[in-house]
Parts: C-alpha cells; structure tokens; sequence
C-alpha cells in the first residue's frame, strides 16, 4: 500500500504524571520525538499530533475520542504512535479501532515496532490489545495490593496534609509521610491559639498568613478555608479514614501533632462534630454495668465547661439510658468518681507478692496430687464409656431380633446415644479440666497482686481491660458502684485482709529468711488454710485449694 496518500494523526499518551524516580517510564515527549523522526523516514504525512496524560484502563479519554471522531470525519486515515497499547487497554476502546481499521476508516496504524493494516489477521491484533487490556487490569490489581499493605502499616495514601511532607526516598521499611519541619511548628500553632480560647478561626488565618507568614507547598497563601480543614482533620492526632467516608480507619504511623483530647476540645470550640472519626474506645467502662434501679445498660456522655478566662474544662458522666424503664430516676456520676469506686475495690483484694508466691506453691503441691487421681479417673469413665457402646450393640441385636419394637429401639437409642456423646467429651476433656483450674487461679492471684498500681498508671485501654476482669454485670445505682465479680476473687479478698493483719504484725521483709518465716505464719492461719479437703466440704473457703472449687468445681466432682 501507498503511504504517502494518508493522512496521519500522530498520538501519544501517558497514565499519570511523571514522578521522582519514573525516570525509565517513557514520557510523551519522548514518545513524540521518536515517532516524528519515524514518520519523517518514511515520508508519512503528518497533520495533527493529539497528545493526553490519562490511563486508558476505562474509556473516556477526551483526546482520544477527539481524534477518533476526527477519523470518522474522514481528516485522516491513519495513526502513528509508540506502542498499540497507547490507543487501548480496555474492550470499548479496542472494539472502536479494530472496527475502524476493519471498515477501512482507518488505513493504517504505524507503532514503533510495526504496522497494522485493515486486511492484516484480525487475531494477531487482538492478541496485541488483548495482551494490553490484561495488563491493565493486573496492574490494577497490584495498586489495590500496594494501597492495602500501604494502609495496614499506617500509610496514608495521597498527598500530606500541610506541616507533613511526603518522602521522596520511599526506601522500604521507613516511613512515607515526615515531619515538614519549616510548617509543622506553624500549623501546631493554629491548634494552640484557639484551644488558648481567646481566637477565633477567622482571626487565626490572618495571623498565620499576615505574621507567620505561613504558606502552602507552592508557596502561595493558605485559604481560610483551610485552617477549618485543619482544625477538623483527625490526621493531626494519628488516625485518617480510607477512602473517605468509608467508615474504615486506619492508626497512621506518622508523628501525631497534638492529642485525641486536644482534638476534641477545639471541636467544641468550633461548635461542630469536626470530620467522622473512629468511635471505639472513648469510654472506658461502658458495655459493662447495668442500673442498679431498672436494669439498663449505662452508658457515657461528655460535657465541655467553657470558662471566661478561657479554660476549658472536660468531663465524662455515666448514667442509665432509660432503654428498659423511661421513668428511671437514676442521676449520674463522673468518671472520676467512678474510678475511685474501683481503686477502693482494688485496694481490697491488693496481696503482696509474698502471699501471691506462697499461695501457688501450695495450689501445684495439690494440683500435683489431682493429677495423680485421674488415671483412676479416667478408668472409671472409659469403663462407663464401654458400657454405653455395648448397651447400644444389644439393643440393636435385640431390634434385629424382633424383641424390640420400633419405637422402643429409638428411645432407648437416642438416650445411650446422649450418654455417649457426654461421656466422649469426658474423656476428651479431663486433662484439660485438671490442669484449667491452677491457671485460672494463677490468673486471679495475679491479678490481685498488680491490678491497682496497673489501673492508676494504665491508659483508658489497660483500665477498661483490668475492669472488665473483675466482670461485666457490675451495678450502678444512686452514684454508687457494686462489683460483681466472680467468687474466686471474692475469696482472694477475704484472704488480703486476713494477710494485711499478719504483716501489720510484722517488720517489712527485708531478705529470705523473713519471706519464709511470712509463709509459715500463712500454713499455720487457719483462715487461710483449713485444710486440702475444704473446698469438698464447704469449710474455709479461703483456702487456696479452694480456689477451683469455685471458679470450676473440684475435678472429681465434676467427672463423676
């Protein structure tokens, strides 16, 4: 065919902008001087060049389908470009030029590295944009990959918001968004001088901008607009929702420039709710009491006391939600209050560690005797087991016989079919029942022990946990806390005030000899300790043997 009689269209394109390090990524510059010097060698005409930075993963690109309606006009009949894949990766663009150069609208495609005429085979082309759509779609696959691991390790997509600054090394394993250390002092400010209460957002960015002089990334001034942006992004505090309004949050791994508190209280003094953030673990100690009046759960609120001298003040109040009984006359009570309700029962069960060491030995000296019992134990059930297997074989030699009747083979089926069933879990689980009682006790011991100086120096995270350990059906009613804890801590409780008496007795520990002479005033009380058989016979429920009495009933009886 004569070239020379066409008409040429020269396009070139480009997915997205050329960034730091894409530098082997072929620009559109480079791809138009390639093709010029190309068509210039072989005498193609030339009349138009289209050129566009858009991926042509979906279709409506609005060069493209300006030079397609250009060709369709009949301006040109053929096409130069690098690659085939520039004009398409996606079924509707493809579809649009194969039809145009079967029809012969187009007479030819030039691409570096051949040519493409209306009477070539109609399958080498489609492999060719098949080949391109397909990689399209992985790549796709890959970005999605990348932007999920990006997020789990706490990557926010996108550009930083001002006073942070994207990494341009991105080296693996280091953080992508740094502290921009010219604008982050500046936009710590803008937080500080409204939680300060005496400006205004308004006021603030004409301070910024006017004496601060502070500016955006390309140097211009920031908008007033964006100083509300700022003030209401939960990514100054540490977290950011992706995508936006997804409902989905994610912990960012970047220096947070002030505090979730501090973040709250400048949403107040805006007088909105700021952007949606995540809600999970504001309260500490809701989900875990009911009133004590009408049986509803209790849940928090805040409350903000904005002074004239500019101090703000920030309370959290729990009280009924009147879900069970609108009429509850239930008033609440301030989480401080709360909180010393707790310590107080803290301090109760508190043990020192001398009295927690001397109770687990004692409890492995008897659970050490336990496990020997189980052999007979086990004995006794697979013996039990046996009789159940063989009772069914019986009664179905005696259906078998016609000595039973229908009826009569399935009751007596279905029961020895229950026994069977219970006592296979039995045998299964024995093992684990002698051993579950001594780590639960070790548990509650443990507990005792650390809890109240862990509450007072834990973050709402580690009080609610300690809190939820002692139950979760605590009782709230006229201001006043009543924990409803399991018996072995009540047990562990009895036991505290009967070792404070014995230290009170006694000079501080100060070295081995003294700790020993602790644990055989213990052996010897016999509140502590009436005896290895107490929890069998409901005498001294103090006894540490007794602690799985309690909390899992002794394991022989609860075999048998």
């Amino acid at each position: 065919m004569d070239n020379h009689d066409i008409k040429y269209f020269l396009y070139a394109r480009r997915s997205v902008e050329k960034k730091d390090g894409e530098e082997k990524i072929i620009s559109v510059e480079s791809q138009l001087k390639e093709m010029r010097e190309l068509g210039k060698r072989e005498g193609l005409k030339i009349i138009k060049t289209f050129e566009e930075t858009k991926s042509a993963k979906y279709p409506g690109r609005p060069v493209f389908g300006e030079m397609i309606k250009r060709i369709q006009k009949g301006e040109a009949q053929g096409i130069i470009c690098f690659k085939i894949d520039r004009l398409a990766r996606n079924p509707l663009d493809e579809g649009t030029v194969k039809y145009l150069l079967r029809e012969r609208i187009i007479k030819h495609i030039r691409a570096s590295d051949r040519s493409w005429f209306p009477e070539d085979n109609a399958l080498i082309a489609s492999v060719e944009f098949g080949v391109a759509d397909q990689f399209s779609r992985d790549l796709g696959k890959h970005v999605k990959r990348g932007i999920r691991v990006k997020l789990e390790k706490g990557d926010r997509p996108g550009v930083a918001p001002l006073g942070y600054k994207n990494s341009k090394l991105r080296l693996k394993g280091e953080e992508t968004v740094l502290v921009d250390e010219e604008r982050f002092p500046l936009v710590r400010k803008i937080f500080d001088f409204l939680l300060s209460g005496k400006y205004s957002a308004l006021a603030i960015w004409k301070i910024a901008t006017n004496d601060w002089l502070l500016r955006n990334r390309r140097g211009g001034k920031i908008a007033r607009s964006q100083v509300y942006n700022i003030l209401s992004n939960p990514y100054y505090y540490g977290m950011f929702e992706w995508p936006v309004g997804s409902g989905t949050w994610y912990k960012g791994n970047h220096t947070p420039m002030i505090t979730e508190e501090e973040y709250d209280v400048v949403q107040y003094l805006l007088g909105r709710k700021g952007q949606p953030r995540p809600k999970t673990h504001i309260f500490a100690y809701t989900g875990l009491m009911k009133c004590g009046q009408c049986g509803a759960s209790i849940t928090a609120s805040e409350k903000w006391k904005h002074q004239r001298n500019g101090n703000v003040h920030h309370y959290i109040y729990y009280h009924c939600t009147r879900r069970v009984s609108p009429g509850c006359t239930q008033i609440a009570v301030t989480e401080k209050a709360l909180e010393k309700e707790i310590l107080d029962f803290l301090s109760r069960i508190e043990i020192p560690p001398e009295f927690h060491e001397w109770a687990i030995e004692e409890l492995k000296i008897r659970h050490e005797r336990e496990k020997k019992d189980r052999n007979s134990v086990l004995h006794n059930q697979q013996l039990a087991y046996d009789k159940v297997i063989s009772d069914l074989d019986m009664i179905l030699e005696l259906r078998m016989a016609k000595e039973l009747t229908a009826e009569d083979y399935a009751v007596k089926k279905a029961k020895l079919e229950k026994d069977k069933l219970t006592l296979k879990k039995n045998l299964d689980t024995v093992d684990e029942r002698v051993d579950q009682w001594l780590e639960k006790a070790e548990e509650f011991y443990s507990l005792a022990e650390t809890a109240r100086a862990e509450f007072q120096a834990g973050d709402l995270e580690k009080r609610k946990s300690i809190f939820a350990k002692l139950g979760s059906h605590h009782l709230l009613r006229d201001k006043i806390l009543t924990i409803q804890t399991e018996k072995p801590v009540l047990v562990i409780e009895r036991s505290a005030n009967e070792v404070r008496r014995i230290h009170e007795r006694l000079e501080p520990t100060k070295n081995v000899a003294d700790k020993e002479q602790l644990k055989k005033l213990y052996s010897k009380n016999l509140t502590l300790c009436a005896g290895e058989d107490s929890n069998l016979h409901g005498i001294a429920p103090t006894c540490p043997s007794s602690m799985h009495g309690y909390q899992l009933r002794h394991p022989r009886v609860s075999i048998l």
